[in-house]
C-alpha cells in the first residue's frame, strides 16, 4: 500500500478526529501507514480492534501500523506489547503532525513505542480544520471534548482528559469551509457536548452555539447535535427546537437507565422523572421530533424490578431509535468493583430491552407513514428524514436533499415515493 489509511472505531468525535489524523500524518510526510483509531466505551470495543490490527499486519507486512484513540489512552500497553504494533500514540498525540515525524522506527521496544502523555494535563482542545469527512455525506465538527463527570461505570474520562471547549468562533469558521466544500448537514460532535462553553469567557451554551451558527453560516441547511445530557439542556437549546426549522428534530439522550436508584449509582445527575419531563416538553415543543437513547443493562445491583424500570421509562418516553449496551465492568471504574451480576443475565436482560427497542422502532416506523418528509441521501441508496429514519432511496445521488412520500416499511427502513418537487 502507500499513502494513509485510517481504520475508525467508536463514536463521531473519532470519526471527525480520523480526518485531522490522517491531514496531520500526510502534512509530517508519512507514507505506507495505517492508523487504527480506537473505542474504549466497553470492553468489547478495545477487543475488536485488536483482530483488525492483526489483519492489517497480514495484509500488509511492509506497513507502519499506529494505534491511537481512547482504549490506546486507557491501554497503552495492551497495544504496545501487540508485536503487531510499531507506535501507541494518546489522544492528544494523534491530533498533531510532529508526533507522526517522531515516531520511533520499527523493532523497537513496547516501551518506546510509546507517545501517550497524561490525558488529565490538558487543558484546552485546538480548533481542528478539515475539508471533508471520508465517506459521509454529513459533515461533524468537534465543538468540545473530555467530560468533568465521572459515571461509576465510565472510562471515557481517562481517555478523554477533562472537559474543554472549542471557541465558538473557530466553529463558526469550520461550518463554513465544510459548507463551501458542499455538505448541508453539519453534526456538533463532543463527549459531553451539553458542558460546552464553560470553560470560555462568557461561558457561551451549546444552544447558543448552535443558534449563532445558523444565523451565520446560512449554508447549514440542516444541524444537528450528537449524543447529549438532558439535564444540562440550556433554553437557547430549547428555543432551537421550538422555532428553527433547520435545527432537526431528532435528539439522543444519554438515558443510561430508568430506576432512580440504579442511576444513583451510576452517579448520573437525572432521575427517571427529570428524563420523561425532558422529553414531553421537547414533544411539546416539537410534536415530529425522535428520540434515540443509549440504556445499559445489567449494571451491578441492578434487580428485575430496577430493570422493569429502565424498560417502562423506554416504553414511556417512546424510544425510537434505542440504543442498548450490556454492562462491561472496566477496570478502574467504581462500578466494576461492586457487586456483579452474572454475565448470563446481563446478556438476557440486554436481548430483552433490545426487543423493547424494537417494538419502540415498529411503532415509529408505522406512524411515519402516510407524512411527506425531506430526505438527504447517502452514499449507499439509503437516506435520513429530519427526524433521523432511514429510508430506502434506490436511485437517487448521494448528498442530494429531495422531498418524498413515506408509503410503508420493512420493519428496517421507511419506504419512499418522490413528490413532484425536485432536489433542492
Amino acid at each position: 500500500m502507500s499513502g494513509v489509511e485510517v481504520i475508525t472505531f467508536g463514536c463521531r468525535l473519532n470519526t471527525y478526529e480520523s480526518e485531522v489524523m490522517r491531514a496531520e500524518a500526510e502534512k509530517a510526510g508519512l507514507n505506507n501507514a495505517i492508523l487504527v483509531n480506537t473505542c474504549a466505551v466497553t470492553g468489547e470495543a478495545v477487543r475488536q480492534a485488536r483482530q483488525p490490527i492483526r489483519r492489517a499486519r497480514r495484509d500488509n507486512p511492509e506497513a507502519r501500523i499506529i494505534v491511537t484513540g481512547c482504549a490506546a489512552q486507557t491501554e497503552k500497553h495492551t497495544f504496545a506489547e501487540m508485536a503487531e504494533v510499531d507506535a501507541v500514540l494518546g489522544n492528544e498525540e494523534k491530533l498533531a503532525s510532529a508526533n507522526y515525524r517522531a515516531l520511533p522506527d520499527f523493532g523497537v521496544s513496547a516501551e518506546e513505542k510509546l507517545r501517550v502523555n497524561d490525558i488529565m494535563s490538558v487543558k484546552a482542545t485546538a480548533p481542528q480544520m478539515v475539508k471533508h469527512i471520508d465517506g459521509h455525506v454529513r459533515a461533524f465538527i468537534q465543538v468540545q471534548n473530555g467530560c468533568d463527570h465521572r459515571c461509576t461505570f465510565c472510562i471515557i474520562p481517562y481517555g478523554r482528559g477533562n472537559s474543554r471547549s472549542v471557541p465558538m468562533g473557530s466553529v463558526v469558521d469550520q461550518a463554513r469551509k465544510l459548507t463551501e466544500s458542499g455538505y448541508r448537514e453539519i453534526v456538533l460532535t463532543g463527549v459531553d457536548a451539553t458542558s460546552y462553553g464553560a470553560d470560555l469567557p462568557g461561558e457561551p451554551t451549546l444552544g447558543l452555539l448552535a443558534k449563532t451558527l445558523l444565523k451565520q453560516v446560512p449554508d447549514i441547511r440542516r444541524l444537528r447535535l450528537s449524543s447529549i445530557d438532558s439535564i444540562e439542556a440550556d433554553r437557547h437549546l430549547l428555543d432551537l427546537i421550538a422555532d428553527e426549522t433547520r435545527f432537526m428534530p431528532h435528539l439522543h439522550l444519554s438515558l443510561q437507565h430508568g430506576d432512580d436508584m440504579i442511576l444513583k449509582r451510576m452517579k448520573r445527575r437525572h432521575s427517571s422523572a427529570d428524563a420523561l419531563a425532558f422529553v414531553n416538553e421537547v414533544r411539546r415543543l416539537r410534536p415530529e421530533i425522535s428520540i434515540g437513547a443509549d440504556m445499559i443493562a445489567g449494571f451491578p445491583t441492578e434487580t428485575e424490578e430496577m430493570f422493569g424500570n429502565a424498560v417502562r421509562l423506554a416504553e414511556d418516553a417512546r424510544i425510537a431509535h434505542l440504543h442498548v449496551f450490556p454492562y462491561s465492568p472496566r477496570p478502574g471504574t467504581p462500578a466494576a468493583r461492586m457487586p456483579q451480576l452474572d454475565r448470563a443475565l446481563v446478556k438476557e436482560r440486554a436481548a430483552r430491552l433490545r426487543a423493547t427497542g424494537h417494538m419502540l422502532h415498529q411503532s415509529h416506523l408505522d406512524e411515519m407513514v402516510g407524512t411527506r418528509q425531506w430526505l438527504l441521501v447517502e452514499n449507499n441508496g439509503l437516506a435520513h428524514t429530519e427526524n433521523f429514519t432511514l429510508v430506502a432511496a434506490p436511485g437517487l445521488s448521494p448528498r442530494a436533499l429531495v422531498e418524498v412520500d413515506i408509503v410503508g416499511h420493512n420493519g428496517k427502513h421507511l419506504d419512499m415515493q418522490l413528490t413532484a418537487a425536485s432536489a433542492a
